[in-house]
């Protein structure tokens, strides 16, 4: 399937990043900006030739019959945030994204973190705090529409909250969206 994604790329006149960490087995990959539709099927394509499987995190709702014939191909993971004994607290979004990493020993979770495809000056932050809680790194895709290349281009080990949120909006502030009115980097964090 590596063929027919690198075909659509050469067609389109686009390329792939090919600065591919070997960590890619197990992390959270930001995906950013996020100004269009296209731009999922931009990263779609970019891991079928990394020959890699993305998911997303959908409510588990969505994954059930008839909805699931459609999402789970697309590389949808339910997120299921039901207690685990009666009478428990429910988990929180985060707690249960982490829950996803446990005895996986491959699994690539994709998060747009501006949560929108509108303009947000502050970006949701959770996916921060699940690589971190799961101890996988921050992988940080995009899709730059100038340069017609999508991919990974840095890699980020969660450390230091401000200082990883400033770098992560240093890499996003050089990367061009299709529509570019309605991308901001997160202003709480300018480099």
């Amino acid at each position: 399937m590596a063929w027919f994604y690198r075909f659509m790329f050469w067609l389109r006149g686009w390329k792939v990043d090919k600065n591919l960490p070997p960590e890619m087995k197990k992390c959270i990959v930001v995906a950013a900006p996020h100004t269009t539709n296209w731009d999922y099927w931009y990263l779609i394509a970019a891991f079928g030739i990394y020959g890699l499987r993305m998911k997303v995190t959908i409510k588990k709702e969505w994954t059930r019959f008839p909805f699931g014939l459609l999402t789970r191909p697309l590389g949808a993971v339910p997120v299921d945030r039901s207690p685990k004994t009666p009478n428990a607290p429910r988990p929180s979004l985060v707690e249960a994204m982490v829950n996803l990493f446990e005895g996986k020993k491959d699994m690539i979770i994709v998060v747009t973190p501006e949560g929108s495809r509108s303009k947000r000056e502050e970006w949701k932050t959770g996916f921060y705090h699940v690589a971190q809680g799961a101890g996988v790194p921050i992988c940080l895709g995009y899709v730059d529409y100038k340069t017609k290349t999508a991919g990974i281009g840095k890699v980020i080990y969660p450390t230091d909250f401000e200082k990883d949120m400033r770098d992560i909006m240093a890499f996003y502030q050089n990367v061009t969206p299709l529509y570019p009115a309605k991308f901001s980097i997160d202003t709480r964090y300018k480099p």
